[in-house]
């Protein structure tokens, strides 16, 4: 299966056949839509005009789930489309975290044991027994510089056969990553951080960005 999501996130339609169908469930050659991992949310999508009421990621497919009358046959050419304005908060709020988690990493080492994105806010969880919001400022402060400089966001395969992926900004990090990104990180934007105790020696930052207007694509 191509995930034309990979090549190029910002795609809204496309235009495929399926390749194979099993009751609701459905199989395309290639797909839009970005189904859930790494704590990034599934996006909203639809074939055909049919929504998609689930999907899953196993190995290198993406099943659809679709209402069981929804008469799609294998072979039939079909119409993908996704709801943008989610994607696109989806993107910016992912990366928005992996750079809060890289600036965590690289300045305090702390262990994280959760993330969650939504395109309302994204989450990491890290276990440290103090209040982790005294280290908003030098997270900030580092963040804020890499947005003002708006550098390339390089994205690629670290094992194409695995389907392994990365990104990257030069001169500050490479990340094992499959999720979707935008292109710069002058567009993923500010963002506001807030604290939430979760006990038992566990912190929470949830991450919201300052501008979430959606690019016209």
């Amino acid at each position: 299966m191509q995930k034309v999501f990979w090549e190029n996130p910002y795609q809204q339609h496309l235009i495929t056949k399926v390749a194979a169908v099993e009751g609701n469930q459905i199989l395309l050659e290639e797909t839009i839509a970005y189904s859930f991992s790494g704590g990034q949310e599934s996006d909203k999508a639809s074939i055909n005009g049919i929504t998609i009421i689930d999907s899953k990621m196993d190995g290198g497919l993406i099943t659809y789930t679709l209402p069981d009358d929804h008469g799609i046959t294998k072979g039939e050419q079909v119409e993908m489309k996704i709801d943008w304005p989610r994607r696109y908060r989806l993107m910016r709020l992912h990366f928005a975290a992996e750079l809060v988690l890289e600036i965590v990493t690289q300045k305090f080492n702390f262990e994280k044991v959760g993330a969650h994105i939504s395109e309302s806010k994204s989450r990491i969880d890290f276990l440290w027994d103090q209040n982790i919001s005294s280290t908003f400022e030098t997270i900030l402060a580092a963040y804020n510089a890499i947005i003002e400089r708006d550098i390339p966001i390089q994205t690629g395969f670290t094992d194409v056969a695995s389907q392994k992926r990365f990104w990257k900004i030069d001169g500050f990090a490479k990340v094992p990553c499959g999720g979707t990104h935008v292109k710069s990180t002058g567009e993923v934007g500010f963002v506001t951080l807030k604290r939430v105790n979760l006990g038992g020696g566990k912190e929470r930052i949830e991450i919201r960005l300052v501008d979430d207007s959606v690019l016209v694509a």
